[in-house]
């Protein structure tokens, strides 16, 4: 890693919101996006503008996505906001596979993991109001120094 490399923090928080067709989320990144200034990304539309598929599925009626497409497209968006490349490719990665809820408590803190229900217009509109209280809260976190080896 470059030496100034090191030095670079994300201003904003990046926030992946997952869930089954149908719950809500480009409603609830939306609004969030809205309420907050921050850049809704949604990987489907990514691949539809820039294709980043492999041709249609008649049977899921989808396309299908190009992993590698799609982290190289999401890394060129994300390198300016301080991470390094492989900590791009590794939560690229994740956010592709829909890191379910049980992994992302086991792999994050748990104060940065949560669970929204989003079965009705009154919880999407609770939700994006706590995730832009959470926002506006938001403080970037130094990377711990590494420990030296014992001498």
């Amino acid at each position: 890693m470059a030496a100034d490399e090191g030095s670079k923090k994300r201003k904003k928080p990046n926030i992946l919101v997952t869930g089954t067709p149908g719950t809500g989320k480009t409603t609830t990144s939306s609004a969030l996006a809205e309420a907050t200034q921050l850049r809704h990304v949604s990987v489907g539309d990514l691949v539809k503008e820039k294709n980043l598929h492999d041709g249609w599925d008649d049977e899921l009626d989808c396309y299908v996505i190009n992993e590698d497409l799609v982290c190289d497209e999401l890394e060129d968006s994300m390198e300016g906001g301080g991470y390094s490349e492989s900590k791009l490719s590794n939560n690229i990665e994740c956010e592709i596979f829909q890191v379910l809820l049980e992994e992302a408590k086991e792999s994050y803190t748990e104060n940065i993991v949560m669970a929204l229900k989003s079965d009705n217009i009154e919880d999407i509109t609770r939700n994006v109001a706590t995730l832009t209280d959470w926002v506006r809260t938001w403080q970037p976190q130094p990377l711990p120094l590494p420990v030296p080896p014992p001498s």
